[in-house]
């Protein structure tokens, strides 16, 4: 992205600010032809108050070299506050400007993590190096299909001792993601302080 056709997002988070590049104009990032073949949205080029909610609940957390994957990383900024937090971050999203935008992001702050092109429906390249510590995700669950796709993959990630932070602003696939969820993990949520909206669940099997 260059200084046309991108914007800078200054985060104060409690581990620091954090600047993101993000493009001017997401609408104008529309594939028509991706739009009708799988109705892909660059979803990635928001900053969104979930992911702004996210990265706050983790830069308050110490880390020390937790083996932590980022699912639908957009910008990146839950990965970089988990980096920041001495996590050992691999940022995971299925649109590939979306991977780029996010290793832009970490190189613009200084923050070492890993990037990968990876979809939940062919997710062998992060399952494969399961059991992670922390998954995190932020507004994910915008539909319905994401959440059957989420509770099938989860499992996958995590073994007893892992924890995952959804973080969503109340939309309406949240709701029967998480009815389905209380049936395999104990699901504990709390509001932030960085949105009235948004809510984040913790998913564990303790």
């Amino acid at each position: 992205m260059n200084e046309l056709d991108s914007v800078a997002e200054h985060i104060p988070l409690p581990g620091g600010e954090i600047e993101l590049e993000r493009p001017r104009d997401a609408e104008a990032l529309i594939d028509e032809e991706a739009f009708a073949e799988g109705e892909f949205l660059p979803y990635w080029a928001e900053l969104w108050s979930s992911a702004i909610a996210l990265a706050h609940d983790v830069s308050l957390r110490s880390l020390r070299g937790k083996r932590t994957l980022e699912l639908g990383c957009g910008l990146g900024l839950p990965s970089i506050a988990a980096a920041r937090a001495g996590g050992r971050v691999l940022a995971t999203d299925w649109s590939p400007d979306a991977v780029l935008a996010t290793a832009a992001n970490a190189q613009r702050n200084d923050v070492t993590l890993e990037t990968l092109v990876c979809s939940w429906s062919a997710p062998a390249a992060i399952v494969e190096r399961a059991p992670w510590q922390l998954v995190l995700a932020s507004d994910v669950l915008y539909e319905r299909r994401n959440g059957e796709l989420l509770l099938d993959l989860l499992p996958r990630l995590v073994d007893e001792g892992g924890l995952i932070l959804i973080a969503d602003p109340q939309r309406a696939a949240a709701e029967p993601f998480l009815a389905a969820a209380r049936k395999g993990w104990n699901v504990r949520t709390t509001g932030t302080p960085r949105s009235p909206r948004v809510l984040i669940h913790r998913l564990d099997r303790h």
